[in-house]
C-alpha cells in the first residue's frame, strides 16, 4: 500500500485547504497554514484513527493555525518548563517549552486533555491542559 492509499482522508482533507502535500518519498510531508484550529484537529484525529499510537513515523504534519489573537492561558506547573508538543500525546516530539507562569495563548481546547497553544516565541503546539489555566 502506497502512503497516497494509506492517508487519502488525510490527503484530500490538506489538499481542501490549500495545504501542501508531498508524499514521493517515504514520508508523507503535509505542511502549511489552516484558517482554523479545527482543521488542524481533524488532520490529527484522521491520522491517529489510522496510526493509533503514531508508529509509523511516515507522516509529518507542519501545520500551523492562522490565529492572530486568541484567548490567553497561564502555565501553571509545579516547578518545571511546559512542554509544547507536535501533536496531541505525550509521544509527540517536543516543539517549544514555555515557564512556569508564563502567558501564551490558547488556539482551542482539541479535548479535554490536550490544548492547542502558541507560545511567546510563535512556536503553535499541544500541551497538557491540567498545566494551563485561563486567564481573565
Amino acid at each position: 500500500m502506497t502512503l497516497a492509499e494509506k492517508y487519502r482522508e488525510l490527503i484530500d482533507l490538506a489538499k481542501a485547504h490549500q495545504l501542501n502535500v508531498d508524499h514521493s518519498g517515504k514520508v508523507l510531508r503535509v505542511e502549511g497554514t489552516v484558517t482554523s484550529s479545527d482543521v488542524k484537529n481533524q488532520l490529527w484525529a484522521i491520522y491517529q484513527r489510522i496510526d493509533p499510537h503514531f508508529k509509523s513515523n511516515d507522516v509529518i504534519l507542519n501545520v500551523k493555525t492562522n490565529v492572530t489573537e486568541g484567548g490567553k492561558v497561564k502555565v501553571v506547573t509545579m516547578e518545571s518548563r511546559l512542554n509544547i508538543r507536535k501533536g496531541p500525546g505525550t509521544d509527540q516530539p517536543i516543539v517549544g517549552k514555555a515557564e512556569k507562569g508564563d502567558i501564551i495563548t490558547l488556539i482551542s481546547k482539541t479535548n479535554d486533555q490536550w490544548w492547542l497553544v502558541r507560545d511567546n516565541d510563535g512556536e503553535e503546539g499541544y500541551c497538557y491542559s491540567q498545566y494551563l489555566e485561563p486567564v481573565q
